[in-house]
């Protein structure tokens, strides 16, 4: 195995269904011709999450997860993404008896059946050279027809679950800030949670991350492929920021090496500021930090909000580490402190 956890069969089959954008088409109108036929269609308000990443989208994909009523991609839909049912039928399909904590090293455990951020794979595909450019991931136009493909992708989702009750699809995607208004068009009744997290900490976890990866990506440059064609860029070698229409905050952060933790808190303040300016009708903010304090509570919040209904939370209250960090900017600290409040102030609605 390599360092990446993929041997040299299982690389060139990655390599294979996910480099290639013509295959990745090829199998998305396979799979609509068969799923087509059908006839079913799954209207329900759906969920997306959103948010920086390092705010606790994980586990709040987690635990909606294992509520059963939410269809996922997972691990098993690997690498043929936009062929799920297809994949399905074909491919063996071990049980998930083992787990291995995920590539971050940050205590998360993955299976064959975690459910994960795969999503951005269409994404990418089919309007990619709109939005990933070399130095950033920009805002970007996407076509009613794409909207429609969308809608298409997501009712084939939905059609591969396993079980009858999971009629709602969950979605996992940091890169959907960069097209939040089209969500809410193609399907109004859905939610987008939007976690937050206090920025200094949230910057230095992500600093963390950068470093870690970027160590490991030069070791095995198949798990900088593997990043790439996932489009995942939040961190690592192929790290790109978001460009959200604030030229002054992009260009400043262009100013900081991203071994610096001013580079990440501006991060933060780009990422955050967009979202509060610009916060539409579906958004629920989610403060990770009151989550921490008391997770049983602040899931049978969010879960009302959704709709959810599933028997209470046994979650116990948890303390992520408090880092002391040196070097940043104390007037940026302060504005990203005040959009954290503004944030306060919606999560509570």
């Amino acid at each position: 195995m390599s360092k990446s956890g993929y041997n040299f069969i299982s690389r060139l089959l990655h390599h294979a269904a996910l480099q290639s954008k013509a295959i990745a088409e090829i199998s998305f109108d396979i799979e609509n011709a068969i799923i087509k036929k059908k006839g079913r269609f799954f209207p329900g308000n759906h969920v997306f999450i959103s948010g920086l990443a390092r705010s606790g989208t994980t586990i709040l994909m987690r635990y909606l997860y294992e509520t059963g009523y939410f269809k996922s991609l997972t691990y098993l839909d690997m690498p043929f993404i936009l062929m799920p049912n297809i994949w399905k039928q074909i491919s063996y399909r071990k049980a998930s008896l083992e787990y291995k904590e995920r590539a971050h090293k940050d205590g998360i455990m993955i299976g064959f059946d975690s459910p994960e951020a795969l999503e951005e794979v269409f994404w990418r595909v089919f309007c990619g050279k709109d939005y990933i450019l070399q130095d950033r991931l920009q805002l970007h136009r996407v076509g009613d027809n794409i909207l429609e493909k969308f809608r298409d992708y997501v009712n084939n989702i939905l059609i591969s679950s396993d079980t009858a009750n999971q009629t709602r699809y969950l979605s996992k995607n940091n890169n959907h800030v960069l097209r939040l208004g089209y969500l809410q068009k193609i399907m109004p009744g859905s939610h987008i949670i939007m976690p937050f997290r206090e920025p200094l900490q949230h910057s230095n976890s992500l600093l963390n991350q950068h470093i870690h990866f970027s160590k490991m990506q030069k070791e095995d440059k198949f798990s900088l492929d593997y990043m790439n064609w996932l489009g995942h860029f939040e961190f690592g070698l192929n790290q790109k920021s978001f460009f959200l229409g604030d030229g002054a905050i992009f260009r400043e952060m262009g100013n900081y090496a991203k071994t610096d933790i001013n580079f990440w808190l501006l991060n933060w303040k780009n990422y955050y500021q967009y979202v509060n300016q610009h916060h539409i009708a579906n958004i629920i903010f989610f403060n990770y930090d009151k989550f921490c304090v008391d997770p049983a509570s602040e899931l049978s919040m969010l879960f009302n909000k959704l709709n959810v209904t599933s028997p209470p939370v046994q979650a116990e209250p948890f303390k992520p580490p408090v880092k002391i960090i040196k070097g940043f900017d104390k007037k940026l600290l302060e504005e990203c402190g005040a959009i954290y409040k503004m944030l306060e102030i919606k999560s509570n609605l």
